[in-house]
């Protein structure tokens, strides 16, 4: 590739710089937003013992060499979330971090291998108090940016307009006409056949050996999240229980979980939970987890066992992380998320 064709000739940086500009700005607002409200910034350790134990996370591993010249396993973290737990155990009530965090096979225009993740935590305050904080980013956003709308590709969301707040069960029904909770059995345990048989009629593959999960994954990209967050933000509320591996469940339907994501212009912006404290629970769900990813994946990582320590002291907190290159996108109005990485992934 010539000089000219890259993200360093002088010409394409020219043309990328006011989005990069707009960046900074946006992220100043946030912290300054933050600061005001009482919290403090951290900076989290990216190499980690664990990079997360979800299915579908996939991290990169590298090995560290010690001063005998043995060497263990390592990961770049895909998510802060650990360790700002551990913080949290410490004594802390308010934190905040604008981490980088990596994660393999993701890349497109939505996706960078190394992304930056605004993540923070209140200690006890509910996760409906997380909602308010990402209606006030877009806003924020879009106003240090000079949009009056936020935009994807021809979609376009009035970031000013209260979200539409929405479970995911109403979603389903209403975009793919599924009874989601018909599906689930009281404890959240999940009926894998009738969740199959609501998708085969609205029109959805399903082959023989998908999960549950893996059925509810294809109705949610394919029928929901092309519909939500045109016109006004969406905030899809109260996913099921078996799909949040890290939140606590309803106090009034033990089938759902506190567990939302902020939608903009179709595009998932952030994920937020009431977070589960009960490191006996958390341990069984990432065993689950890591069994299904060495069933998929043939792969396993192994878990922090000083994050589960550490989670039994743990107070009662909300969390959200939110994709920051993703909103300076969508305030920017750029096609490409490289388009507002300062240095892309070569």
């Amino acid at each position: 590739m010539s000089g000219s064709d890259t993200w360093w000739s002088a010409t394409r940086h020219a043309d990328r710089r006011p989005l990069l500009l707009a960046r900074n700005r946006i992220q100043a607002q946030i912290r300054g937003h933050l600061a005001e409200d009482g919290f403090t910034e951290v900076d989290p350790a990216c190499l980690q013992t664990s990079p997360g134990n979800e299915t579908h996370l996939h991290a990169f591993g590298t090995k560290a060499i010690g001063n005998d010249g043995g060497a263990r396993a390592m990961y770049l973290h895909t998510s802060p979330e650990f360790a700002m737990k551990k913080l949290l155990a410490a004594g802390e009530m308010r934190i905040h971090a604008f981490a980088h965090v990596w994660r393999n096979r993701e890349r497109g225009a939505l996706h960078s291998p190394e992304f930056c993740m605004l993540e923070w935590y209140r200690v006890g305050q509910e996760y409906t108090a997380l909602m308010h904080d990402c209606t006030a980013f877009l806003r924020l956003a879009a106003r240090a940016a000079g949009a009056e709308r936020l935009r994807f590709r021809n979609a376009t969301c009035d970031p000013f307009l209260e979200p539409e707040r929405l479970s995911v069960a109403d979603a389903m029904q209403r975009h793919a006409s599924v009874d989601l909770l018909g599906t689930l059995a009281p404890d959240g345990s999940a009926d894998r056949d009738a969740l199959a048989g609501q998708a085969v009629a609205t029109g959805v593959r399903v082959a023989a050996d998908d999960t549950w999960s893996d059925i509810f994954s294809r109705l949610l990209s394919d029928k929901v999240e092309p519909h939500l967050g045109h016109g006004r933000p969406t905030l899809l509320d109260r996913y099921p229980v078996a799909e949040a591996a890290l939140a606590r469940p309803c106090a009034d339907n033990p089938r759902e979980a506190e567990r939302f994501e902020l939608y903009a212009c179709g595009v998932e912006l952030a994920n937020g939970f009431g977070e589960l404290t009960d490191p006996v629970e958390q341990r069984r769900r990432f065993a689950a987890e890591m069994d299904e990813k060495a069933r998929i994946y043939g792969e396993r990582y192994p878990l922090d066992e000083d994050f589960l320590a550490a989670l039994a002291h743990m107070p009662p907190a909300s969390g959200c992380a939110l994709g920051f290159d993703r909103l300076v996108m969508l305030a920017t109005g750029a096609p490409r998320i490289d388009d507002v990485l300062w240095v892309p992934v070569g």
